[in-house]
């Protein structure tokens, strides 16, 4: 981005803050190009789209932020580097690593039926509290991130999660110990 160019953004988001839609929308879809671009060369391609809309989204929610007063551009490259990092994070807990053929574990038994009895128990739940268990107590997402990842705010989800649990413990507790 040549220095004109940023100068240009600056002013053109300068103009947001003051309601201009029409220059708004101009500004988002030269800042959409620049993203691809940064994106691409720092993530997989199947990540760059979600990248760019994601940080569309922060640059949107952030807007008030910009000061006009100071430059454009690292301020972009500051929410964009936030995103970036955000990606490598979730990246490093989706890492998967395949597994040989023949695989031998003893005694895995318990752990399969764990696994299977928490499958059916959590199924038992309401959606919404079944997606917010699994996000933050078994995947190990906090509660902000599970709150973006299900559109629910983060009270909601913390809420979802209390009573998903506490209806787990009711189901548990009916179940005779004979099973």
């Amino acid at each position: 981005m040549q220095n004109d160019e940023a100068d240009q953004w600056g002013a053109w988001m300068a103009a947001a803050q003051g309601g201009h839609g029409g220059t708004y929308r101009r500004l988002l879809g030269e800042i959409r190009t620049w993203l691809l671009r940064y994106f691409a060369r720092r993530l997989p391609p199947a990540q760059v789209e979600d990248a760019v809309q994601e940080t569309l989204i922060a640059i949107h929610e952030k807007r008030h932020t910009y000061d006009p007063a100071r430059p454009f551009r690292p301020w972009l490259a500051a929410v964009a580097r936030y995103k970036w990092i955000d990606r490598l994070r979730a990246m490093g807990r989706d890492r998967t690593e395949e597994l040989p053929d023949a695989i031998g574990v003893e005694g895995h038994e318990s752990e399969v039926t764990s696994a299977v009895l928490l499958r059916d128990l959590i199924a038992r739940l309401k959606p919404a509290q079944q997606q917010a268990i699994r996000l933050v107590k078994l995947d190990g997402y906090s509660v902000e991130e599970a709150s973006a990842r299900t559109g629910q705010s983060p009270s909601l989800v913390k809420v979802n999660i209390h009573r998903g649990l506490k209806q787990l413990a009711v189901i548990v507790q009916e179940v005779p110990d004979d099973e």
